[in-house]
């Protein structure tokens, strides 16, 4: 069995978002919650009975504050809720001018739209093998959405570990789901800090030592990793070291998008432009390009 990243963006996102791809729908924030000190997260719906609500576990939106512009952003909620629910949830760390505009937004302030973009994480072509999602910090976001699909088909898959690095206990986003997941059977969730309180009685560490006490195996699983691209490649190592093969272990590169669709060139990584030929990637398609300094 091997594992492939579906892709929806350039040509095949034109076609299928139209001639307005371009153009932003209109939403508006249904509800707004703190996630961390510095990150928040909300639920948005659409203006437009149009808006596309469906996604892929791994693709992302063009979010549009007016008057400061547009930041791409993962769907961070769960892929079957929002459909149900008219909802899509977006997990956001304030982290520059876009950010810091869209934080100030709160329930019944509108702003713009454009996606899905992107390719998912191919939970298809992973099924009947242990899945092993490793985190950091906001990367736990663009996660989470296929940890919802993979808990919710549970007997689609074997062994579901998920591994989360945070700076403190203060920084770790969703502690109450990471409880639920837990404790659900098959399910095997550890988490670590960088720097830890007296009152924290977890580990303490990077998180890819986690890879050498999760129980999965090798033979059998996908790697899934999500985090500052540091953090992934020496995650991506730690994941080799235990068995797993580079073409079962995949990554998201969302990193300097603009446009979306392959348009502007500030996402180019490489031969690659990750609006359009990413942001998921199996690891072997852009392992050289992790040592190459600056790039």
């Amino acid at each position: 069995m091997t594992c492939g990243p579906g892709i929806t963006s350039g040509p095949e996102a034109a076609a299928l978002h139209g001639t307005d791809i371009m153009l932003p729908s209109p939403w508006r924030v249904a509800e707004r919650w703190e996630e961390t000190h510095d990150t928040f997260g909300f639920a948005l719906e659409p203006l437009d009975d149009d808006s596309a609500l469906a996604f892929r576990p791994g693709q992302f939106n063009m979010l549009y504050a007016f008057g400061a512009g547009e930041s791409a952003i993962s769907v961070s909620g769960d892929p079957a809720a929002s459909v149900g629910e008219r909802r899509l949830v977006h997990t956001i760390r304030e982290a520059g001018e876009v950010t810091r505009a869209l934080g100030r937004l709160r329930p019944g302030d509108e702003l713009g739209l454009r996606g899905p973009f992107g390719t998912a994480w191919p939970l298809e072509e992973m099924r009947g093998r242990d899945l092993v999602f490793v985190a950091g910090g906001i990367g736990l976001a663009p996660l989470r959405p296929a940890l919802y699909a993979a808990v919710a088909r549970r007997r689609d898959f074997g062994r579901i570990v998920l591994l989360v690095g945070a700076r403190s206990p203060d920084d770790l986003l969703y502690a109450a789901e990471l409880e639920a997941w837990d404790a659900e059977p098959g399910v095997e969730v550890r988490v670590t800090v960088d720097r830890a309180e007296a009152a924290w009685s977890g580990s303490v560490g990077v998180v890819t030592k986690l890879v050498e006490r999760a129980a999965f195996d090798p033979a059998e699983a996908c790697g899934l990793v999500c985090g500052p691209e540091i953090m992934m490649r020496f995650a991506a190592d730690s994941l080799r070291r235990a068995g797993l093969p580079e073409e079962r272990t995949f990554l998201t590169m969302e990193r300097n998008m603009k446009c979306a669709v392959g348009l502007c060139g500030h996402c180019q990584y490489g031969p690659e432009f990750i609006c359009r030929d990413g942001p998921v990637y199996p690891l072997g398609r852009v392992r050289k390009w992790f040592s190459l300094h600056e790039l």
